[in-house]
């Protein structure tokens, strides 16, 4: 399989004071095409810290990052904005949805900055949320949809420039029990369909869904493990 992400010996420091806190130690992790990866850990463990340098969001202060064979730890912030925007897609607990756009313009926005038409950005969208189950909702406004469909909008946004990563923040954090199912069944089609994801999560059972856990604890990988039966949408395993 070919990786989409290398990383080598990253450490991410933070100065407090006359201390230098490590938040990431030296990681080195390999996440190959088409994983499907749940990150887990304590609170200050650093696995916020280590979604945000795989997203592009922030940048080691040590340490190489191959995404998807390009070197980004030392780019400039131009550039790696532009890797950024065309190499991952990004889902957030919080949806960060814009109130006054309806289902359709929020899932283009996006493409607005790729440079794409309007006629070609909107049929794109319409196609992005039948994907995702929401036809019938393109030009709804989010507070007039559920929690679960707002996620399945923000899902359609962070897919909609074909991007080779899928990264989730806490995806199912803001959800009621059944929308969480539907959210991680959702990410079970895709991860069969090819996509690769990368998804942080506090709760365990939600984990039990991705192919691969890893556990982080005190800036460094506390577990790396295969998930031989992940959980499928109804609980049961395959």
């Amino acid at each position: 399989m070919k990786p989409i992400i290398e990383l080598c010996g990253i450490s991410k420091i933070y100065n407090a004071g006359e201390l230098a806190v490590r938040a990431i130690d030296d990681v080195s992790l390999t996440i190959n095409e088409g994983e499907f990866t749940a990150i887990m850990g304590p609170s200050g463990s650093g696995k916020s810290t280590m979604l945000n340098i795989i997203g592009c969001l922030d940048r080691p202060s040590l340490g190489s990052y191959l995404l998807d064979g390009i070197e980004v730890s030392q780019m400039n912030e131009d550039d790696i904005a532009s890797v950024r925007n065309s190499k991952i897609g990004f889902v957030f607990q919080n949806f960060n949805l814009l109130p006054k756009l309806t289902a359709a313009q929020n899932v283009a926005l996006p493409l607005i900055y790729a440079g794409v038409p309007v006629k070609e950005r909107m049929e794109r969208a319409e196609e992005a949320l039948a994907k995702v189950g929401l036809a019938k909702r393109i030009h709804h406004k989010p507070n007039e949809v559920s929690g679960g469909q707002r996620q399945r909008i923000a899902i359609a946004r962070a897919l909609i420039n074909r991007p080779p990563l899928l990264i989730a923040d806490e995806p199912t954090g803001n959800l009621d029990t059944k929308s969480s199912y539907e959210i991680m069944a959702l990410f079970t089609e895709l991860h069969r369909a090819g996509h690769t994801i990368v998804m942080v999560t506090h709760e365990p059972d939600i984990a039990e869904y991705a192919q691969r856990v890893i556990v982080f604890k005190d800036g460094k990988i506390d577990s790396d493990r295969y998930n031989d039966k992940p959980k499928t949408a109804e609980g049961a395993t395959v």
